[in-house]
């Protein structure tokens, strides 16, 4: 009996160009007379596979996430010194591990992510500023 059936997928990359396609419809699967089901996107291990083989959702889950950390921060450490900050950052919103996976994304994408950095800096630095204004 399979554990985590509910787990257990699975999924048919694309191939890079039309001419390579083999089938458009696949049997199904039986493991111990269990179907796994097909899936077009799968989170494995946080990281978000596409069928496609795109990285552009992986991509805006960390943008997400790097601006989701960034307002805890802000939140809960907004009278720290500057020096505290930027040891907070680096260690809890700089954490792209994944990032060296990404290899086929769009401009726009990668874009969204540098600008997204950007904001996070100011919003962490600027805000001391702005609240003994």
């Amino acid at each position: 009996m399979i554990r985590h059936e509910n787990k257990t997928v699975c999924m048919v990359f694309q191939p890079n160009h039309r001419s390579q396609i083999v089938s458009v419809s696949f049997p199904q699967l039986r493991l111990c007379n269990f179907c796994i089901k097909y899936v077009e996107s799968f989170k494995y291990l946080g990281r978000i596979i596409l069928c496609n083989r795109k990285d552009n959702d992986d991509i805006q889950r960390e943008v997400c996430n790097l601006f989701m950390r960034t307002n805890m921060l802000v939140r809960l450490f907004i009278n720290c010194s500057h020096k505290v900050k930027i040891i907070l950052f680096r260690s809890y919103c700089v954490c792209l591990y994944d990032s060296c996976l990404w290899s086929n994304y769009t401009d726009g994408c990668l874009s969204k992510l540098k600008l997204c950095y950007h904001k996070c800096i100011k919003m962490l630095f600027l805000v001391l500023r702005e609240v003994t204004v």
